[in-house]
């Protein structure tokens, strides 16, 4: 039996999050003020009062997930991982409580990064689609065919369980990706309401700012392996992590094959650290024998 955590990336925010930890630990409520230092503004008061559209914006969602996530996972007194994953975000959290990044450290990249991600956004209109019910080999080979055909960025971004792959790419490719989606046979080809296209090459601007901020901040040993998004394989090198991270935002996040993995490698009980049970949905339709429980 091995333990497997696991952290949430973008999507799973909601109002009022974190605010059950800061009224419940003291350590939780020291760990927002040092969040709030860090980001010089008050992301606590967002999160705990902030509506959704508040939470939506990219610079704020992805620290906001990150500092409840940690928090989540600091607070609960869990024994040690035998080896950790995070879904695109969530795999900074994942650095941490594998204690290659520091608390401080990775907030900050994780600030860095969304707002990279957020400019990179306004530059390049574009945005992203869940194709349900169709191999991910065909999805694969449309997103080739729209690009071939049209020129326009179409790709492959999120590996998220079988059955369910998100497409990334230009407003025009997706929305041609999606009606041939659905000509193949796949029982839903939905836009999402994000503002941009994530892990496809138009995060190029993003990813070199990501890659330089990285590039000055200290990594130290992992203490477990991390099943990083871009590779799906258990890492440790410290040089390999910096590569995958930077990699993973124009590159997929294999989910679905992390997971599988991880169990390869003996992993059995999953705990997912952090808002809301998206990943324990994932991983229950992935592996179906995985004992899963979240701690929020």
């Amino acid at each position: 039996m091995k333990r497997a955590y696991v952290f949430p990336g973008q999507g799973s925010q909601f109002p009022g999050m974190g605010r059950n930890l800061f009224d419940n630990y003291p350590q939780a409520k020291k760990l927002f003020e040092e969040a709030n230092r860090i980001l010089g503004f008050d992301i606590a008061k967002i999160m705990f009062d902030g509506s959704e559209e508040d939470l939506k914006q990219t610079k704020v969602t992805q620290p906001a997930i990150f500092i409840h996530s940690i928090i989540a996972y600091q607070t609960s007194n869990s024994p040690a991982p035998d080896m950790v994953a995070g879904h695109s975000l969530g795999e900074f959290t994942a650095l941490v409580a594998n204690e290659v990044l520091d608390f401080e450290s990775a907030l900050r990249l994780v600030a860095i990064r969304a707002a990279a991600m957020q400019r990179a956004c306004e530059l390049n209109p574009s945005t992203m689609a869940a194709v349900l019910a169709l191999a991910d080999e065909k999805v694969e080979s449309i997103c080739i065919e729209v690009k071939n055909d049209t020129e326009e960025v179409v790709v492959p971004a999120n590996y998220n369980c079988p059955g369910q792959l998100v497409i990334s790419g230009s407003i025009v490719g997706i929305d041609i990706a999606c009606e041939r989606m659905k000509t193949a046979g796949a029982k839903r080809a939905l836009v999402l309401p994000v503002g941009g296209a994530f892990h496809s090459p138009l995060m190029e601007p993003a990813r070199e700012e990501l890659a330089m901020a990285i590039d000055k901040t200290n990594f130290g040993a992992a203490k477990c392996p991390v099943y990083q998004n871009v590779v799906a394989t258990a890492v440790t090198d410290p040089s390999l992590i910096r590569k995958n991270l930077v990699d993973q935002l124009t590159g997929a996040v294999r989910w679905t094959q992390s997971v599988q993995a991880m169990v390869a490698d003996g992993g059995t009980d999953f705990t997912e650290y952090g808002p809301g049970k998206v990943l324990q949905g994932l991983i229950t339709k992935i592996h179906k024998e995985a004992k899963v429980a979240g701690v929020n």
